[in-house]
């Protein structure tokens, strides 16, 4: 018996497989490699190069594997690439998950876990949001992952299917062992782009908005190291497995740090004094974006062990600093 994990070759997904493989399971990593790297898969894992969206592949899966969970980490990511072209985020993100839904259900999947997003909320204002905040994603993206939401609660309605939905904040930082972190050359997650820049692989970064209705004028986000962000999946994968009822959990720490504070950190952890250029606020950004974290706390008995900018830094900075050795 084994989990499927989808995406298993992208920044949070390969750290699931690495949680996954050291409890001791049999883990089978499905991804089409297209934004994931076939390097970051642990070796402990089978890994299948294929699509997830692909019915009729997914069950075959299904069953040479004798698989029953599934967590799902698969699609696309980047917010202004969805407002821009939509239909990618409809087609990565929700047709892919419906098909990869069709096959849990035709192959007798027990659990599904998905990889959600506090985007779902939209402008939240300064308080932090809990689960029953009213949902208005603003972007294709974030409407891509609450159509996915609706979904996974239709068909466990219909079928005998448990599910969990994990709606992420800002996830940051690398395994602490330094066997996997963002890997994207590109990505636009801050943390990642500072340390690039206080490693000279960036001339400089901009800072958008500096005259939010936050304590020092810019935008204030719930930074969440990934390494806690997984050790929830684990807890909530128990929870399923023990006959728990589906549920949708928040996964931050109820502390924001703003885009000051994070630079400032990374120059702090780094020893440089990165060029941060300011500039005029980007469209569609809130100026915050926290959540109490209180009932994924309660339900799964989750102690969150790396809630500390500075450790998410550091773990972000070295594992960016091994890339350029690896990449040599």
């Amino acid at each position: 018996m084994a989990v499927l994990v989808t995406g298993g070759a992208g920044y949070i997904g390969s750290h699931m497989v690495l949680e996954l493989a050291d409890r001791g399971e049999e883990v089978v990593v499905l991804d089409n490699l297209v934004t994931g790297f076939d390097w970051a898969i642990d070796g402990r894992a089978n890994f299948v190069a294929g699509d997830a969206g692909n019915v009729d592949f997914v069950l075959a899966l299904i069953k040479s594997h004798d698989i029953k969970e599934i967590v799902h980490f698969a699609g696309s990511i980047v917010v202004p690439e969805s407002v821009t072209n939509p239909l990618k985020y409809y087609a990565n993100n929700t047709a892919t998950s419906r098909n990869l839904i069709e096959a849990a259900v035709k192959g007798g999947v027990r659990h599904f876990i998905f990889s959600s997003t506090a985007a779902v909320y939209g402008m939240t204002g300064l308080a932090p949001v809990v689960e029953t905040t009213p949902l208005n994603p603003m972007s294709p993206y974030g409407r891509s992952k609450l159509m996915t939401e609706w979904m996974l609660a239709d068909v466990a309605a219909a079928h005998p299917m448990t599910y969990g939905v994990l709606r992420y904040f800002n996830v940051a930082g690398a395994d602490p062992q330094k066997r996997s972190g963002q890997s994207t050359p590109q990505a636009t997650h801050l943390i990642k782009v500072a340390c690039q820049t206080a490693l000279g692989q960036r001339d400089k970064m901009d800072i958008f908005g500096t005259d939010y209705e936050t304590p020092d004028g810019t935008c204030v986000r719930d930074y969440i190291h990934v390494t806690d962000l997984i050790a929830a999946h684990g807890l909530l994968l128990n929870h399923l497995r023990k006959g728990g009822d589906s549920t949708t959990l928040n996964c931050a720490y109820g502390r924001g740090y703003s885009v000051r504070e994070v630079v400032e950190t990374v120059r702090e952890v780094s020893g440089v004094h990165l060029r941060a250029d300011e500039g005029p606020r980007r469209a569609g950004d809130p100026a915050s974006i926290t959540a109490t974290g209180e009932k994924v706390r309660k339900l799964l008995g989750w102690v969150p062990q790396h809630d500390d900018l500075k450790e998410i830094v550091e773990t972000a900075y070295a594992w960016e600093r091994h890339l350029m050795t690896r990449n040599r």
